[in-house]
């Protein structure tokens, strides 16, 4: 197959459904050769921040000089963006290579008296496996898909096990409640792995202390294991202090918006010095410099001054009230003009009531995803509790162009509410404003 022809076929593999288990999985890798097991691993599950603390966590080892794969999901704008080494992205030859191997793998378990079907997760995990091993990474930074327990990721025997937190999300897998969810999630704790979480809500921490005693094994608050204090914030990113239980740090920046990104940013250096208990020693200045350099797009990214023009992937009221926050205490002195879609199956009543509380007007359009958008009319009831104007556009193009247009030099147009909606604007805005 092409990359065409490639995706084509992936995309169109059953993505959910009943009776799942990890056994389909653990079968696939062992026909690819367990490829897994090639590499040191590092696991990060959570409900948000999971991305960008794997980012964080990949770009210190690379700073360490060691050859580093990161899988994350979902994209941005390209497939591709999900296996990544040292920062570069799996080519199409290679991608189409691989899923070529795993399509015939895929019919040979198909075929079986018992048919054993793959998951579309299941395959992107193993083609990201089996590449890394090809390219002898020396550490694979996974992040969790969905979930944890019955997550294809979960297969590996990480060094390290990170939770980052809990919120309400996929309560239709997950469980309802938000104990149901953190066991699902704390199913990525392992036998004498430790286990690192940036969660503080006890009866949460509760689940995981009641998981890891059961599984023997070590878990460590961020909390309890650092303090960090901010120093200074710009729309160019923010700069804070460090101590953790082994070492202190003055003037740590990092390129990335939101105190949110700092919990991370500590999340990751905890992560990164509890390798220590494997005798992998991570040096201080690479822990600086990869915290410095550490790229990680559509996490409040500015791609425009004058006006600010700032995309966010909040997908959830979580994470769009960590967004607020930071607005909150960072960004409040603007105008701001909201372009939103949301994906049906979130909690947009909490999601639009923070975005409400910093927008002065509303674009509502919808993503390119369509089959997952909400339809405007959910966003308006919302949006309307709270006195705020609002026009639809339909294409998110046209509404990415009118918000730029109609905003002031000292306004900012920020996008949020999905993934793909700030896929959908890079795509946009890189081309409109190179032009």
């Amino acid at each position: 197959m092409n990359i065409d022809e490639a995706m084509d076929w992936v995309y169109n593999v059953r993505r959910f459904g009943p009776h799942r288990s990890l056994e389909p999985t653990k079968i696939y890798l062992e026909l690819l050769g367990n490829p897994q097991n090639s590499f040191k691993t590092i696991h990060i599950g959570g409900t948000n921040g999971k991305g960008s603390t794997s980012a964080y966590i990949a770009a210190i080892l690379e700073a360490a000089g060691y050859k580093v794969g990161l899988y994350t999901s979902p994209h941005l704008e390209r497939f591709n963006e999900r296996i990544k080494i040292n920062g570069e992205e799996i080519s199409d030859t290679d991608a189409a290579r691989l899923l070529t191997e795993s399509r015939r793998v895929f019919e040979k378990m198909i075929a079986y008296p018992e048919p054993m079907p793959l998951r579309f997760f299941d395959i992107l995990t193993g083609v990201c496996f089996k590449y890394f091993e090809e390219n002898a990474v020396d550490f694979g930074v996974i992040e969790v898909g969905l979930g944890g327990r019955l997550d294809a990721t979960n297969a590996i025997e990480p060094l390290v096990s990170v939770i980052t937190n809990i919120g309400y999300e996929h309560v239709n897998i997950l469980g309802p409640t938000l104990e149901d969810i953190a066991y699902e999630k704390a199913g990525i704790i392992k036998p004498d792995t430790p286990v690192v979480t940036g969660e503080k809500q006890k009866h949460i921490i509760d689940v995981f202390e009641k998981v890891a005693e059961e599984e023997g094994t070590e878990l460590i608050q961020v909390s309890e294991y650092a303090e960090y204090e901010r120093t200074s914030t710009s729309i160019e990113g923010q700069v804070f202090n460090l101590e953790t239980q082994r070492d202190e740090y003055t003037g740590l920046k990092t390129p990335l918006l939101g105190v949110h990104q700092i919990t991370n940013a500590v999340t990751a250096v905890t992560t990164i010095e509890t390798l220590e208990q494997h005798g992998i020693t991570i040096p201080r200045q690479a822990i600086i410099k990869g915290l410095r350099n550490v790229y990680w797009p559509a996490r409040l990214e500015v791609v425009h001054h004058k006006p600010a023009v700032i995309l966010d992937c909040a997908k959830d009221a979580e994470a769009t009230e960590a967004v607020r926050e930071t607005i909150r205490r960072d960004l409040n002195d603007r105008k701001i003009i909201a372009v939103v879609s949301m994906s049906s199956d979130k909690n947009i009543e909490g999601m639009i009531e923070n975005i409400a509380a910093f927008a002065e007007e509303f674009i509502i359009t919808k993503h390119s995803v369509t089959y997952r958008a909400a339809e405007p009319e959910r966003l308006i009831a919302e949006i309307t509790k709270y006195g705020k104007p609002y026009k639809v556009v339909l294409d998110p193009n046209t509404a990415f162009r009118e918000a730029y247009e109609s905003a002031d030099p000292e306004d900012m147009v920020l996008v949020i509410g999905s993934v793909y909606l700030a896929g959908d604007a890079r795509r946009f805005y890189s081309e409109y404003f190179s032009k």
